[in-house]
């Protein structure tokens, strides 16, 4: 993983070097800062190599940004960008996809070689994400580059959902396990974001397969917020998604683990966290916590998948 920080520069070098190092050579942009602004410059930088993409993420002070055609004829890349705002909000204006904000939690699709301007407009300054996925192989060559100027994620609120939940998952596997293979889901996602700008058909295999990748990161994320709720159930789950409850059953299947058995796992871990973070938590509050209406069902349970009990587990931290 490539990290970067302007923390070990002195101040009045950090802009330039950032000028260099992260925009002009990583992303082929230009950028602009009064000359007075520049003491107080700060920015860090990471990316890492996510499925033959590159998942980056950055944090600086406002700044003003270009991507002109001198810049995509010194830097072209032809690739799928997925811009997600992860703090403050940011402008944009491209000659094609015109003027837009996007806000915190928002999402913007774009083509990598086509210009933009783009600055925060809050003091927040810059603070995103961006996957920025090769489009060599993934495109249909009937839909130019043209059709994807730089454009807010919002026109459909169920991509929105599905992207969102793709997105924040790939973003979990590669941190948490930067060995990981994600192919599949980088090809999801592009897929996904595809769509989302009407540049792929929605009913083409391709497209079908990556809206069932999508609603299983929705669902999955449905069950991690809401496992504490006793009465989850897959009509509710299936109900929030607007699909079917078989639909929903079957999104699971190629996992290998179903609705019931991923919740149940989901509830056990919440519980084995709590057992150990909070010793103070009785275990019938702890089981009530994690979604159990029955304490005997949650030992049994609990016994069954780890071979010990709650309280063994208490005892042990008890003692530590």
């Amino acid at each position: 993983m490539l990290t970067f920080s302007t923390d070990d520069l002195r101040p009045h070098e950090r802009f330039d070097y950032w000028c260099e190092v992260r925009a002009r050579n990583l992303f082929g942009v230009t950028i602009s800062l009064k000359q007075e602004e520049r003491q107080h410059f700060r920015g860090q930088f990471s990316a890492r190599p996510a499925g033959g993409a590159i998942l980056s993420q950055m944090q600086a002070s406002p700044y003003k940004v270009s991507r002109t055609a001198s810049d995509i004829s010194r830097a072209s890349s032809d690739s799928l960008c997925i811009y997600q705002q992860t703090g403050g909000s940011s402008w944009f204006n491209s000659h094609a996809g015109g003027e837009f904000v996007v806000r915190a939690g928002e999402f913007a699709i774009s083509h990598s070689d086509l210009p933009y301007l783009t600055r925060p407009i809050t003091a927040h300054g810059f603070d995103l994400r961006i996957l920025k996925i090769p489009l060599a192989g993934r495109a249909a060559p009937a839909f130019p580059s043209l059709n994807l100027a730089p454009a807010l994620l919002r026109d459909d609120p169920r991509l929105t959902l599905l992207i969102s939940a793709s997105f924040a998952a790939l973003v979990a596997d590669s941190t948490q396990n930067p060995e990981a293979d994600c192919n599949l889901a980088v090809g999801h996602l592009a897929q996904l974001a595809l769509l989302a700008r009407g540049s792929v058909l929605a009913g083409s295999p391709d497209s079908r397969a990556a809206l069932r990748f999508g609603f299983l990161q929705a669902a999955r994320n449905i069950l991690a917020r809401d496992k504490h709720h006793p009465k989850l159930s897959p009509d509710y789950v299936a109900g929030t998604l607007g699909i079917s409850v078989r639909q929903l059953h079957i999104l699971f299947e190629p996992t290998g683990t179903s609705f019931s058995r991923t919740l149940m796992a989901m509830r056990l871990a919440e519980a084995c966290r709590l057992l150990r973070s909070a010793p103070a938590l009785a275990v019938t509050d702890v089981a009530l916590a994690c979604g159990f209406d029955s304490l005997s069902t949650f030992y049994r349970v609990f016994r069954a998948a780890y071979g010990i009990t709650p309280r063994d587990i208490k005892a042990a931290t008890d003692r530590q």
